[in-house]
């Protein structure tokens, strides 16, 4: 049985203790919008797979500290 795959994320964490980093200021070392920022901290948004490395390598952390992947199976 196939199960969903639920991806979440500590952005908003990680920018508290990089010095209160502002989601514009992310955004721009990720090279994206502001917006992107928003929806992934509100787990709204899964980014690719660069775009995922891109903001681990703005908060110099391994991509595993920034996101984590939960199997959820169908009970159906």
């Amino acid at each position: 049985m196939e199960g969903k795959l639920r991806i979440t994320n500590h952005i908003r964490r990680l920018r508290f203790f990089a010095g209160e980093m502002t989601q514009q200021a992310l955004a721009e070392k990720a090279g994206v919008s502001r917006q992107t920022i928003i929806a992934m901290e509100a787990d709204k948004y899964s980014p690719s797979l660069e775009l995922a490395f891109r903001i681990a390598l703005a908060f110099g952390v391994s991509i595993g500290e920034v996101f984590e992947c939960e199997s959820k199976r169908d009970e159906s």
